[in-house]
C-alpha cells in the first residue's frame, strides 16, 4: 500500500502547488503542468517509489515480528506496539541512509 500512497501523495502535492501558484500568480493549469513535467526526470520519481517498496516491507516485517513476540495481555501488546514504532523508525532511517549511498554510487557510474 505504501507505494500507492506515495504516488497519491505526489499527485495531491502537485495539485496543491498548482492551486497556490494559480492563486498567487494566476498561472494556467496547462502552463503549470507543462513546466512541471518538462523539468521532471526519472531520477526524481523512480528512487522515491522504489524506496517505498522497501519501507513498506520493513514496516510489515518489524510489525509482524513484534506482534508475534509480544507478551501476554494488553500490557504486552502495548509495549510491543511501542517498540515496533521505535524500531521501525530507526530501521527506516538506516534503510534510507543505505538507499542514498547506493543511489550515489549508481549515479556516479
Amino acid at each position: 500500500m505504501i507505494p500507492i500512497l506515495v504516488v497519491l501523495g505526489d499527485g495531491i502535492a502537485l495539485h496543491g502547488s498548482y492551486l497556490v501558484e494559480n492563486i498567487k500568480g494566476e498561472v494556467s493549469f496547462q502552463l503549470y503542468f507543462n513546466e512541471v513535467f518538462g523539468s521532471l526526470e526519472f531520477g526524481d520519481i523512480i528512487p522515491s517509489t522504489v524506496k517505498s517498496f522497501f519501507f513498506g516491507f520493513a514496516i510489515g516485517l518489524v510489525g509482524c515480528f513484534k506482534g508475534y513476540t509480544c507478551g501476554k495481555g494488553t500490557e504486552g501488546v502495548g509495549r510491543a506496539a511501542n517498540s515496533a514504532v521505535v524500531y521501525t523508525s530507526m530501521f527506516l532511517f538506516i534503510l534510507d541512509f543505505l538507499a542514498v549511498l547506493v543511489s550515489d554510487i549508481f549515479y556516479e557510474l
